[in-house]
């Protein structure tokens, strides 16, 4: 993928979110423009509403309205995102789209980053950074989500449990 595509927001008319993301889609397939719109989502979120019938799990739009579109900026995706049958505008000020942030594109979870560690569990390691700093331990669990690791360190002679950011430690040299 191109390093200057960027995820854009795109507001529509409420309810037409899926519509608008569909007809894009075939509109990039049946012009070829894979090599400049790479992505179109709606963000949906799962909800529990309570019933009288009891507890229920449904599927909701985070932002009902908009939809969101990775894609390169330039006349062409642009006059195709914006002459699409249900789409008001851009986000942005003027007619001028702004790009999403690195930080907003992970708060919303949009692009996951693989994380390959060098540590696995029951791997001895070393804190390199934060008060433990120093500190040898052995890692008894990775939250792959939070981006931590519990490792236990011995501090006089006992076991201690820590909580630690993946940055935090490096595996030792076998």
């Amino acid at each position: 993928m191109s390093e200057s595509a960027k995820w854009y927001v795109v507001h529509t008319y409420s309810g037409y979110e899926n519509k608008v993301a569909a007809t894009i889609q075939k509109t990039v397939e049946n012009r070829h423009l894979e090599d400049m719109i790479f992505d179109i989502r709606v963000p949906m979120e799962t909800v529990t509403e309570l019933h009288d019938t009891g507890a229920k799990e449904v599927e909701r739009k985070m932002f009902p309205g908009y939809v969101l579109i990775k894609m390169i900026m330039n006349d062409d995706s642009w006059y195709v995102v914006r002459n699409t049958r249900g789409v008001t505008s851009f986000v942005g000020p003027g007619s001028k789209p702004v790009a999403l942030t690195d930080k907003e594109v992970a708060a919303l979870g949009m692009e996951k980053l693989e994380v390959k560690l060098s540590y696995e569990v029951g791997d001895s390691v070393k804190v390199i950074d934060g008060p433990l700093e120093g500190f040898i331990g052995v890692v008894d669990e990775i939250d792959l989500a939070n981006h931590t690791v519990k490792v236990t360190v011995s501090m006089f002679g006992r076991g201690t449990p820590a909580e630690l950011k993946f940055g935090q430690v490096a595996a030792l040299e076998k």
